[in-house]
């Protein structure tokens, strides 16, 4: 009997008997580290004997500025005379100017009372009445502010720019829909693509077709086809198997499956789809100037140069109204897919297009014959003045002598001496070969040795590039702006999730900050806290905190209501309830938010080299204006590459998710 009890009670405790293999495979995180420690144990030594530490070594560089100039060169030798260029390049550029002409005249054919008769049309037959007093007031402002010809301007070249996307993104999202192999091909194409500065490929753009128009579309379609593809190819890839197989089993080609099946129940995603190229194209408009698109874009360009608060927000401004109408009706419309038409019978089905193409007829022919195709001049409200005397007094009130905190000038100087010098003290004092062992365990601990593995070529190829040092500086800089973003934006979202007040208070400002151009709010930033690396990172904060608010805020409130009821029930305080229930369920949503954190930040780290960042930023700007393109491309993929390694690090792959679900 004795012999009897004591086996359950042996039994009962398997742990004592377990080996360290067996608590290894329990925390497979510890196993990885100490895999990579081993590893680490015998190579280090071998890698810093042979090569050094420090900085990377100059034997492991390669030197791309002598092939990369020769292209520049024979670029510039041949653009007037060589086949490629006469017969490729210049007929592309004609049919966009072609284009973009045919555009702006068709709109100043219509006149500023047609044109706005025809957005207020548009949104009232797509999403309703309030949407469309919304669009109609949008115009009026653009004029009232004197900036109706330069808004002419932008939005027919972003209708050429955005059909041009639309239909490669279509093209490209088609490919990689309906083919794996396309699919995992192109994936790497479109993350270049997205996170390359635009910067960067300004400057071959320019080489190959001019300062212009043409360059300027060219330019913001690399930058907005992407999303279009991406949604396409997640549209068509996520159709539903039963239709998809009980139209197989109809005996339909597949052709017929791809336009009856696919892409109806696609619709959404192509939708969203192109309302994200819409958002990605205008805020090029300002970058594209600088590469003569003209238009508000080049008016605020304009004013960065004069440090011109005033005319810069009176050009800023049309660009954000043209974003939230635009944004606002494509949602709308994806809304409704699927549901029955309202309004009254006359604006349902055909009739209605019809209606609003005769009303946006007629009050054309009646603009033209009272002389009304170009706003009144005496009919604009001046807003440069007033706006630069509140930037004048913010500065004089704000930058130095405020009690406690000693001002905007005091903030930025702590910051830099206080987060800035040391992050990028620690990360260029640290040996190449540590940063890419951190790198490894984070990567490897975050998803699996494939994830790792990438994000250690990416900082190596850094070094091969040659530009180790600028970018462990840049580095520093995204580090410093993704936290204080975050800090900032999981506040706001706790309590925007928690009240639908707050949200509604914060919907525009959240619009405005995500639209408005950066080149706007970068100059009163300047004003407030001079220049330098500290408000370059404050231009960053303020660009990528909305969608960090935004996404956070989805999250936290897409929580299960059963889960949050059985918490309150138990008696779990707000405190407990955020802790122990939405955050780890919303996992996913902060996760994704910490990654558009990461990208919008690296987005803006060419406009921060404008104002005296430095780095990275600094070269790619400093490319593009002497035309040097090696020092700009090399620059932008070593952007791209911080990029990837960040992505890496901050984003479990589905395979560690499926382990920790």
């Amino acid at each position: 009997m004795a012999t009897a009890q004591a086996t359950p009670v042996r039994a009962a405790q398997p742990g004592a008997s377990r080996g360290p293999l067996a608590a290894l495979r329990e925390r497979p995180a510890a196993g990885k580290l100490l895999l990579l420690a081993l590893a680490a144990a015998v190579l280090v030594p071998l890698v810093h004997g042979r090569w050094g530490g420090g900085i990377w070594p100059d034997a492991l560089t390669a030197d791309l500025s002598e092939p990369l100039g020769n292209v520049t060169d024979w670029i510039v030798s041949n653009r007037d005379s060589h086949p490629l260029f006469l017969y490729f390049f210049g007929h592309i550029s004609n049919a966009v100017v072609i284009s973009v002409r045919g555009v702006y005249l068709v709109l100043l054919a219509l006149g500023w009372a047609g044109v706005t008769v025809f957005a207020a049309a548009l949104a009232w037959r797509v999403a309703g009445v309030r949407l469309a007093l919304t669009a109609a007031v949008s115009f009026l402002v653009c004029g009232l502010l004197g900036m109706w010809v330069p808004t002419m301007q932008t939005l027919a070249l972003m209708v050429v720019a955005v059909l041009a996307s639309v239909v490669l993104g279509l093209v490209l999202g088609l490919a990689a829909g309906l083919s794996d192999r396309v699919f995992r091909i192109l994936r790497p194409v479109l993350d270049t693509m997205q996170v390359l500065p635009a910067f960067a490929y300004l400057l071959p753009v320019v080489l190959v077709f001019g300062i212009g128009v043409p360059g300027a579309v060219l330019a913001t379609v690399v930058y907005a086809a992407p999303p279009m593809a991406r949604l396409t190819a997640l549209g068509l890839r996520g159709a539903d198997r039963g239709v998809m197989e009980a139209v197989t089993s109809l005996g339909a080609t597949g052709r017929q499956r791809l336009l009856t099946a696919r892409l109806p129940l696609a619709r959404k995603e192509l939708l969203l789809g192109l309302n994200q190229t819409i958002m990605m194209a205008l805020s090029m408009a300002v970058i594209a100037s600088v590469i003569g698109a003209g238009g508000l874009g080049d008016r605020v360009y304009q004013a960065l140069s004069s440090v011109d608060v005033g005319a810069a927000l009176a050009a800023g401004i049309p660009i954000v109204l043209l974003a939230v109408v635009l944004d606002r009706t494509t949602e709308a419309a994806g809304r409704r897919i699927g549901t029955e038409p309202t309004g009254p019978a006359l604006l349902r089905g055909p009739r209605g297009w019809t209606l609003a193409a005769v009303v946006t007829a007629a009050v054309a022919v009646v603009g033209r014959l009272t002389d009304g195709r170009v706003w009144p001049e005496d009919v604009t409200v001046a807003i440069a003045g007033p706006v630069n005397t509140a930037k004048d007094w913010m500065v004089d009130h704000l930058y130095t002598g405020v009690p406690v905190v000693g001002g905007t000038a005091d903030l930025a100087s702590h910051f830099t001496s206080g987060i800035l010098n040391p992050l990028r003290s620690g990360l260029t004092g640290l040996p190449w070969w540590s940063v890419l062992l951190i790198v490894a365990a984070l990567a490897w601990t975050i998803g699996t040795w494939r994830t790792a593995v990438t994000a250690v070529l990416a900082m190596a190829a850094i070094g091969v590039l040659g530009v180790w040092e600028p970018s462990m500086d840049t580095l520093s800089q995204v580090l410093a702006a993704v936290a204080v973003t975050l800090v900032l934006g999981f506040g706001i979202a706790i309590g925007t999730a928690r009240s639908e007040r707050l949200e509604r208070l914060l919907r525009p400002v959240l619009d405005v900050f995500q639209t408005m151009p950066q080149f706007v709010y970068l100059i009163p930033v300047v004003a407030l806290f001079g220049v330098g690396r500290a408000p370059a990172a404050a231009a960053a904060v303020v660009y990528a905190l909305p969608a960090v608010v935004r996404i956070t805020t989805q999250g936290l409130r897409g929580v299960d209501p059963a889960a949050m009821e059985c918490a309150r029930s138990l008696g779990a305080t707000p405190g407990q309830q955020l802790r122990q229930v939405q955050i780890p369920l919303a996992r996913p949503s902060l996760l994704l938010a910490v990654n558009q954190a990461v990208v919008l930040v690296l987005a803006v780290v060419i406009i921060g080299g404008l104002v005296g960042s430095g780095a990275l930023g600094y070269e790619v700007v400093l490319g593009l204006a002497q035309g040097d393109l090696a020092t700009g491309l090399v620059a932008g993929a070593a952007i791209v590459c911080l990029g990837l390694m960040l992505d890496r690090v901050t984003q479990p792959t589905a395979r560690r998710q499926r382990q920790e679900g």
